[in-house]
């Protein structure tokens, strides 16, 4: 390779090595009469051409390999060699912004004729004195020092940004013409019940849920004088600019408190109220204001659960984008029937979410203790699961959750939620972290054969030996390593609900071992494929709520409905 760089260096016509005072090597072509031109020069790079004049590889370019590359491009009694190796002023050019200085090659006619020729020896390479330091331009001498504008604010950037200025503000005229005369009525403006505020400013208008005018109009009036004004409206949706904001961040500056970068369970409180008050579809529970209570408090839980992945009630904006609250919301908002919206709002989940707590907690004081638990599912779940579940009520700082119950070793309703979620939809992404951090023993983010045996023993039957079903985890989840299982590898897998079914429920155990009841999830094709297991569940389960007719029939009586304390008591 080394040898056709160098036949190929010899085979260009007339050419010449200058540097440039930036430090690197350039090709300059020159015409036969030797003079410089501007369209003659080319930037290979430095290592290239060093290469192809370097003869022996040594990283050394000698006199004598020079000299060998000017008798093949032009005569000695055209330039002496020695001529090439002396200080080259004479034969420095200025041209526009670029300074050369010719060290090899063809001689470059100039008109400076000041060399020094005894200003170094002729058997010496020449070295080239140090850069000078770069120096920016100044302003013009009319200009004062302080008025310089800024080195990365260029005309062109100014530019656009007032012309972007001009177009917003001329937008925002434009908006403010076409929604004024939505306030030309007697009163002026509108009052927190009128239903044009609803239908015309929060759903028309500003493209939001119609159950966020109550948290709307209590943004807008903030003196609470009762009514919301045209000029109050611009102040609040125009000149804050809310105007430009995408719908998620509109909706997270409406409920969020104002000293708060965050949204809490309590700010959700009056959307939902409001949704209960207007939606059709909830209509019947007006009658039951404890059940309203309920059915917003289990809205709100779901929510956390999903979307506030980091469990400390506390959810960011960029949670909040991240997650599918926004569209489950505008769904509820033009669907009559809220089972048809499956996330967070659908009244028959929360239906068998309130009475799967009501057949667990057996005396009904809305506190669920670790015998309680032990009998959800007809006993399914091993007493050592259910015990690790109840470290979450101590002070464990490995511990999957902290239940928020105040008891000692009890749950309450919300503690019961996230569980029961866990518990039936092992497929979720936060599922499949909360089960993984019961089964992690010491919390080293490795799952262990040893921490995987222990839960496997405490089964009363043993279809096979655990060394049997540590095969078969393996050969399904394919962990990258197979000394120990991450959570990496079981949110890389389909099949890691197997895995959590096999080791905490008996009776998923055993249908796992005679492969009846224990269907795989099917994915492909489903509208919804991270909630197959979860409708599963509630679809069965309030089927066989719903033929229960004693169940049924006893509920009117029940005091459920009085249990525990409403939210905003419980989050102040």
């Amino acid at each position: 390779m080394v040898v056709f760089m160098h036949q190929f260096c010899l085979s260009l016509p007339g050419s010449s090595l200058v540097r440039l005072e930036g430090g690197r090597i350039m090709k300059i072509l020159f015409t036969s009469c030797f003079q410089w031109r501007a369209d003659h020069l080319i930037k290979p790079s430095n290592e290239y051409w060093f290469k192809c004049l370097d003869l022996d590889e040594n990283g050394q370019l000698t006199p004598d390999e020079m000299k060998l590359f000017m008798r093949s491009s032009m005569s000695e009694n055209e330039m002496p060699f020695e001529d090439v190796l002396r200080p080259n002023t004479r034969h420095d050019c200025t041209r526009g912004p670029f300074k050369l200085s010719l060290i090899l090659g063809n001689r470059m006619e100039t008109g400076n004729d000041n060399a020094d020729a005894s200003s170094s020896s002729s058997n010496s390479f020449y070295t080239f004195p140090p850069l000078p330091p770069i120096i920016l331009p100044r302003s013009p001498s009319n200009q004062e020092e302080g008025n310089i504008p800024p080195l990365f604010d260029p005309p062109l950037q100014l530019a656009l940004r007032n012309h972007h200025e001009i177009m917003r503000q001329s937008l925002k005229e434009q908006y403010i013409l076409r929604i004024s005369h939505f306030f030309d009525n007697p009163l002026g403006g509108f009052r927190i019940n009128d239903a044009e505020f609803k239908s015309v400013i929060t759903k028309k208008v500003c493209q939001l849920p119609s159950f966020f005018s109550a948290a709307l109009f209590r943004k807008i009036d903030i003196k609470s004088s009762g009514i919301v004004t045209r000029d109050k409206f611009i102040r609040y949706w125009v000149d804050r600019d809310m105007l430009t904001m995408d719908t998620v961040t509109q909706m997270y500056r409406i409920l969020k408190q104002p000293d708060h970068e965050y949204l809490s369970q309590v700010d959700f409180k009056p959307v939902l109220q409001e949704l209960l008050e207007t939606h059709p579809g909830l209509e019947f529970l007006k009658t039951k204001p404890n059940f309203q209570k309920r059915y917003a408090e289990t809205v709100i839980y779901r929510i956390f659960y999903h979307i506030n992945r980091r469990g400390n009630g506390r959810l960011s904006l960029r949670e909040l984008k991240r997650g599918n609250l926004i569209p489950a919301m505008q769904r509820v908002d033009d669907e009559e029937d809220t089972d048809g919206v499956l996330r967070y709002f659908s009244y028959k989940q929360f239906y068998v979410i309130y009475r799967k707590f009501g057949e667990v907690d057996a005396n009904h004081d809305f506190l669920i203790d670790q015998g309680d638990l032990l009998t959800y599912g007809d006993g399914a779940l091993t007493s050592r699961i259910v015990a690790r579940i109840f470290e979450q009520a101590s002070l464990c700082p490995i511990a999957p959750r902290k239940f928020t119950c105040e008891v000692a070793r009890h749950m309450n309703y919300e503690d019961f939620v996230y569980f029961l979620i866990s518990v039936e939809d092992k497929s979720s992404e936060p599922s499949v972290e909360y089960w993984f951090k019961l089964l992690d023993l010491d919390g080293n983010g490795k799952l262990t054969p040893g921490e995987m045996r222990y839960f496997y023993e405490d089964h009363a039957k043993k279809p096979v030996s655990f060394e049997m079903i540590l095969c078969q985890i393996i050969d399904m989840i394919a962990p990258e390593r197979e000394e120990y299982i991450t959570l990496r590898d079981l949110k890389r897998s389909d099949l890691s609900r197997i895995v959590f079914e096999v080791l905490s429920n008996r009776g998923k155990l055993l249908a796992f071992d005679d492969r009846v009841r224990f269907p795989l999830p099917r994915r492909r094709g489903h509208q919804h494929p991270d909630l197959i297991e979860w409708l599963r569940f509630v679809d069965k389960e309030f089927e066989s709520m719903l033929i229960d007719a004693e169940f049924i029939s006893s509920s009117e009586d029940e005091p459920m409905e009085d249990w525990g304390e409403p939210i905003e008591e419980m989050h102040d």
